[in-house]
């Protein structure tokens, strides 16, 4: 393909699918972020398992182990 055949395949598809046009160090850097705070949470067992029956209790784990990984910081 063409370069000028890709650019309008990317603005013809909009946000349905292909790669952004321009690359956004900032915008990358919070990604990276939270995903590695997600995977951080994911280690404690009960969160990554969800034994808790209720949803209140997974969210009273998801608030201790949040306020674990704070402090330890």
């Amino acid at each position: 393909m063409l370069p000028a055949d890709r650019a309008a395949n990317r603005a013809r598809l909009g946000t349905c699918g292909g790669r952004p046009p321009v690359f956004d160090r900032d915008a990358c850097k919070q990604r990276d972020t939270v995903e590695r705070r997600i995977n951080k949470l994911k280690q404690w067992r009960g969160l990554a398992t969800r034994y808790d029956k209720t949803a209140t209790i997974h969210l009273a784990g998801l608030h201790l182990s949040a306020v674990f990984i704070w402090s330890a910081r």
